[in-house]
């Protein structure tokens, strides 16, 4: 049914694996369609009460496909890449279940925007969390800013934004932006038990709650969306972000100049 993504239903658990595993899961136009339709399509779906979100091969995503940004041949159209990003964002925040991040590897940009939207997010001891975007001139989309500023709260949002670093997973659970740190090759283990601690609770209550305190936000979520689109297009004509990917392409530091 997906190119790019997995969805396995077992009992009331769905399981959604990120499958691009030779791109660390880098999300190109395909999957960020694919993973809007799977979420909106998980929407109805009231007898699924968990959904377990991982990522097969080395990481669970390194964000973005650059290499596609970059096609010269094919460049990705960020106003339609938009559209994909918000729709997958607000359906996963809405989703009528239990959502989890698996992580393992890599978790940055779009990949860990999209992990902070889920209701638990479980980090091995050594994957790599960023909310990398300033790094090549772009800010968080997937509304980055809107689950970063829900977890921490706006001052350190700004600071985490704007200093676009690699965080390992016991610093991201210091600062209050995952629930739980594993070892290495445990999180889909960890994930598992805590669905089946959700599955054996009053899982009707927590929903109920979940969505009391979702639907209060939603319409500040889309309003931050909105927002996201515009700044990204508008960021990925700047010069420093040209200069940016140029930069991570040939592996040397750029040199922004504010243009």
């Amino acid at each position: 049914m997906y190119e790019t993504i997995e969805l396995t239903k077992q009992g009331r658990t769905a399981y959604l694996k990120l499958n691009r595993p030779k791109s660390m899961n880098a999300m190109n136009g395909t999957m960020m369609k694919e993973l809007a339709d799977c979420f909106e399509s998980l929407l109805n779906e009231k007898s699924l009460q968990v959904l377990i979100i991982h990522g097969e091969g080395r990481a669970f995503s390194a964000g973005g496909d650059i290499k596609e940004m970059m096609d010269p041949e094919n460049p990705m159209d960020i106003d339609l890449v938009m559209k994909e990003v918000t729709k997958l964002a607000k359906a996963l925040y809405t989703l009528p279940q239990i959502t989890i991040a698996a992580i393992h590897g890599a978790s940055a940009g779009l990949g860990f925007s999209m992990a902070l939207a889920c209701d638990h997010v479980i980090a091995e001891e050594n994957s790599k969390l960023a909310m990398n975007f300033i790094g090549i001139g772009l800010v968080p989309d997937g509304g980055g800013h809107f689950f970063m500023k829900e977890r921490v709260g706006v001052p350190k949002a700004k600071q985490l934004i704007w200093a676009g670093q690699t965080l390992k997973a016991h610093d991201a659970l210091a600062k209050g932006l995952i629930e739980e740190v594993t070892a290495e090759g445990r999180a889909m283990e960890h994930a598992e038990a805590y669905a089946a601690e959700v599955l054996s609770s009053p899982v009707q209550a927590r929903l109920a709650s979940k969505e009391i305190l979702h639907q209060l936000k939603v319409r500040e979520l889309e309003a931050v969306l909105e927002m996201e689109a515009k700044a990204q297009s508008a960021m990925r004509k700047s010069g420093d972000h040209l200069e940016g990917i140029q930069a991570f392409v040939e592996k040397r530091k750029p040199e922004f100049k504010g243009l």
